[in-house]
Order: C-alpha cells, then sequence, then structure tokens
C-alpha cells in the first residue's frame, strides 16, 4: 500500500523541476537582457522642445568588465563603473557627481534619466540611446554647401538684445564633420564635435557637467547665427563673425588687492590635516596655487595637465596645491568628490577643501582676502620664492582649443623657468 503522498509526489517533483527551470530561464534571460551592445551608441538627453543634446559612446569590454568611452571629438572620457540589476543599468559618471538610472529594452535601446546632484537638489533629465549608430547628427539638409572652419568673435545675446558674454570660436572642418570649440575669459567648453550640413553648423558636448548643443546657419558673409541648448534650460541666442585676429580681455591681472600679494591660508587636506600656505614645504620654492572644484570641466583639464606636470618638475624647486570649493559645505561630501577628481589624474599635490562654496559670493573675503574677487574656475595663481604673488590667469585653455593650449603650455613653463631662475 503507497503512502498518502505516493500520487503527488512524483508530480511535485516534476513541478519544482518545471518551476526551477523556470528560475534558471529568467536569470539568463535577465543576464542576457543586461549585456550592453559592444560597440558604438548615439546618447541623447531629451529636451522639452525636442532640441536633444546628442553625444557618442563606445561600449567594450576590458578585463572582463564593461566601460565605457564618450567620444567628444579626440576625447575618449573613461567611465568605468556600470552596475547591471536584471534588466536595469546604472553608470555613475567619474565626476560631477552625475550618472544615468536606465533599462534596456527589448530592441536593444536604453530608456531612462540623467541625473546630477546640485547644490540642493537634483537636474534630473529623461535620456535614451541608441546602439550601432556612429553619427552624432545626420545630414538632414544634405552634405555641406559652406565652410565653418575659422576663428570668429562670438557673442551670446539675451531676450532684450544685448551682449550677456563674449568668446572666441574655432571651427575645424573636415568634409562634413566638424570639431571645434569656444573660449571665454573663464574657460572654454572643451571638445565639440558634428557636422556642417547644407548651410547649418550643428555641433555638440557632453561630460557629465557640460551638456550643449550651438546650432547656426552660415551666411554668405561667413557669419553665424543661431541657437545654443543646454540640459533642460530655456535655449539661447548667439551669433559669430569670421575674425582671425578675434581674442579675449585679460580680465585676472586685476584681482589682487592692492594691499597685499602675500597670502596667508590654512585649510585642511583630504586627511584632515591642515596645510598652510607657510608650511616648511612651501617656504622659499614657487608655488602655483590652482582655485578648483571638483564640479568643473575646466579644472579637469587643468589637473590633467598639473599632475604629470608636477612629477616631472617638482625636483627643481616648485609645488603646487589645489583650493577647493565645492557644491556643499559638508566636508565629507566635498571630501568624495575632491578624492574622486584627485585619483583619477594620479595627482600627488595636495588638494585642500576650503569649506566655502563655488557659489558664495563672499568666497574670496573669506578664503582668499588677497584677492578681491574668484571669478572663474580654474584660476591659477603664480607665487614667487618669497610667497608673492606674481601672476593671476583666469580659466583654462585645454586641449580642445588647439594651438591655445600648445600656446598655454609655452607660456606656463617659460613663467615658470623665470620664477625659478630668480635670486632667493
Amino acid at each position: 500500500m503507497r503512502g498518502p503522498f505516493s500520487l503527488t509526489y512524483p508530480l511535485y517533483l516534476c513541478n519544482m523541476r518545471r518551476i526551477a527551470f523556470a528560475v534558471l530561464a529568467l536569470s539568463l534571460s535577465l543576464g542576457a537582457s543586461a549585456q550592453l551592445y559592444h560597440g558604438w551608441w548615439q546618447g541623447n538627453l531629451v529636451r522639452p522642445d525636442g532640441q536633444n543634446i546628442v553625444f557618442n559612446f563606445l561600449v567594450r569590454d576590458s578585463a572582463g568588465k564593461t566601460v565605457l568611452y564618450v567620444r567628444n571629438a579626440s576625447e575618449r572620457l573613461l567611465v568605468d563603473d556600470i552596475r547591471f540589476a536584471g534588466d536595469s543599468v546604472h553608470i555613475r559618471m567619474p565626476f560631477f557627481e552625475a550618472g544615468f538610472r536606465l533599462q534596456l529594452q527589448p530592441d536593444g535601446r536604453l530608456t531612462g534619466q540623467f541625473v546630477r546632484r546640485l547644490a540642493q537638489g537634483e537636474l534630473v533629465q529623461p535620456f535614451f540611446a541608441v546602439p550601432r549608430t556612429t553619427e552624432r547628427f545626420f545630414l538632414s539638409n544634405g552634405p555641406a554647401t559652406v565652410q565653418a572652419q575659422g576663428r570668429y568673435a562670438v557673442r551670446f545675446i539675451g531676450r532684450n538684445g544685448a551682449t550677456l558674454d563674449t568668446a572666441v570660436g574655432e571651427f575645424f572642418q573636415d568634409g562634413n564633420h566638424v570639431t571645434g570649440t569656444f573660449l571665454t575669459p573663464s574657460g572654454d567648453d572643451r571638445y565639440l564635435e558634428g557636422v556642417v550640413t547644407g548651410d547649418s553648423l550643428k555641433v555638440s558636448t557632453f561630460d557629465g557637467n557640460h551638456s550643449f548643443v550651438f546650432a547656426a546657419a552660415i551666411d554668405g558673409n561667413h557669419a553665424l547665427h543661431g541657437r545654443v541648448y543646454s540640459n533642460i534650460a530655456p535655449s539661447g541666442t548667439w551669433e559669430g563673425v569670421w575674425n582671425p585676429q578675434a581674442g579675449l580681455p585679460d580680465e585676472a591681472s586685476h584681482l589682487l588687492n592692492k594691499d597685499s600679494s602675500v597670502l596667508h591660508f590654512r585649510f585642511p587636506d583630504l586627511d584632515s590635516s591642515l596645510v598652510s600656505i607657510g608650511d616648511a614645504r612651501f617656504r622659499g620654492k614657487v608655488v602655483v596655487i590652482q582655485i578648483m572644484g571638483s564640479w568643473c570641466p575646466n579644472c579637469m583639464d587643468e589637473t590633467a595637465f598639473l599632475a604629470p606636470w608636477y612629477k616631472a618638475n617638482r625636483h627643481r624647486g616648485v609645488e603646487i596645491i589645489g583650493l577647493a570649493y565645492e557644491r556643499s559645505t559638508d566636508f565629507a561630501r566635498s571630501k568624495r568628490g575632491v578624492e574622486t577628481f584627485k585619483n583619477r589624474f594620479h595627482a600627488t599635490y595636495p588638494m585642500l577643501i576650503t569649506g566655502v562654496t563655488v557659489g558664495d559670493p563672499d568666497k574670496a573675503a573669506k578664503t582668499l582676502p588677497q584677492l578681491d574677487a574668484i571669478n572663474a574656475f580654474p584660476s591659477t595663481l603664480f607665487l614667487d620664492k618669497h610667497g608673492r604673488v606674481r601672476r593671476i590667469t583666469a580659466g583654462f585653455e585645454g586641449p580642445g582649443t588647439g594651438e591655445h593650449y600648445a600656446e598655454f603650455q609655452k607660456d606656463f613653463n617659460d613663467y615658470i623657468d623665470s620664477l625659478l631662475a630668480e635670486k632667493d
């Protein structure tokens, strides 16, 4: 005689096997769905007016780990913090407290949100990405019929027609493909990339903080008239006039308070140890003060230059100190941002947390009262062997500016050489 479970037990085992198989199949399916296409993608930050911020990125395998590279002209920005959970994909940008919360769709697209933490709250913007797409912009008006190549005197225009800001535009064209940047007194817009289609220019950039599209018509006089789009903000107007001699004013030379040219400060480093400009390691040396923030793309470019330069030149009697003005006065939050920033560039010079935010209108008075103002990030101060401020520069002309960057490097090295050559 069989027991009470003798008839149902085989059915029970069969059902359990089916359930186990279904769970295994589901897990394999989810695992497969979270495998991103390895190759080129087109990313779109979605704007309410339909003028999306478009950029490209490359997904690939690196030692068994999925990474991606954001492409802006010649730059490839490595993003190596990518996490998968089922069909969810979380991408953390290396800087700027920014990232993506995404889902992988059955057709292979990614959809979701771009999120960047602000001083208060978050910027949240819809996002989607399409695989197997190398194009940034399509040639909607056909091949280029005009040339955008050249240097332009540019102004950005307010609603009332007044000039909000001036810049120098630099564009380089190869067929339909265009790269370039805008230089302003406070820095540059880094690497722009796009197309000329018909008589229209369209270029964009995205690095986690900067997110722009510049669109313009090019008229018969080689002038540009167009719109600028950024994250979810209202669009603006800009125009450019071709001018090979276009330049920018020096807005930093007057920032030093005439009452004193010697700095006095003491701030904590990333280990909470106080560091003073009067410490023994800085005495009798040429010192470069980098006024920066981990939220600042141009500071990223400057640090990419300064970090290896310092390693190669420290033995000559030169020191560098970074003074960080973050989005928050919270030391722990500021430390996380600056530490990630510092480690990414393998910087070995100290970066100090000022505890004063970038948005504080009194940041100069609270931290460096010898300066009348801090108007640009980065700003760079050059101190001689006696601790006197001999020169101040505002902004940074990074590698996206072409010959301007080469000129900066020569000028930087020549000026440091001149300070080192002075008698003690």
